[in-house]
């Protein structure tokens, strides 16, 4: 997918997010008119760059013939539009760094919500009061503003990452623990920076 040029990457995503409304995989005149391009050749060009990448192939289940995306692409789609990203660790505890190795995780739909998520696992213990373990997942929505009583993933000085409740006034930001052995955690509010707040979780019961 990298090496597709602009142009590529707007057919086959028009392709994959449109292939319900064609009774049959679309033509080369089909798409023509469906992307407002006026040289089939043109698009030819793209096409045959598209089935060279693995990722369309023609289709000669009817007379007039098609274009569809190949079963790998398919599979690759469907897997993706039931994940969600998987950015790394975030500490329950004492704050370590963030981590972006984005791959991706299958989370079940009544734990996400309408607004981009992700999920992290959590490492410590200093959310366990709230019933949050070393090992969990966690899905988080993606926002930069939260409730009072939320928990949430702050950013600390743009380098460390920790999951807490928040509580906010014009002068302090608590960071609180949910393990009656730790203390909150005192920061002004510009060294502070929500990036996200809990709306689910996922744990694994399997002994390693």
């Amino acid at each position: 997918m990298n090496d597709l040029t602009r142009r590529q990457r707007e057919i086959f995503d028009f392709l994959r997010d449109n292939y319900e409304r064609f009774a049959y995989p679309p033509t080369l005149d089909a798409l023509c008119a469906a992307l407002g391009m006026a040289s089939r050749g043109s698009l030819y060009k793209h096409i045959m760059a598209l089935i060279a990448a693995g990722l369309v192939e023609p289709f000669t289940g009817n007379k007039q013939g098609g274009i569809r995306l190949t079963a790998q692409a398919q599979r690759d789609y469907a897997a993706c539009e039931h994940s969600l990203p998987f950015v790394g660790k975030i500490a329950a505890g004492k704050p370590i760094e963030a981590l972006e190795n984005v791959n991706y995780m299958a989370v079940p739909e009544v734990l996400k919500s309408d607004k981009p998520c992700y999920v992290l696992q959590v490492q410590g213990d200093s959310m366990v009061e709230a019933g949050i373990f070393d090992g969990d997942w966690v899905i988080i929505e993606q926002r930069s503003y939260a409730d009072n009583g939320e928990i949430v993933v702050a950013l600390i000085e743009r380098s460390e990452a920790t999951l807490k409740y928040i509580e906010q006034s014009t002068d302090k930001v608590l960071l609180i623990p949910a393990n009656s052995n730790m203390t909150a955690m005192t920061y002004r509010p510009e060294q502070v920076e929500i990036q996200g707040v809990l709306i689910g979780q996922m744990r694994s019961y399997r002994s390693h």
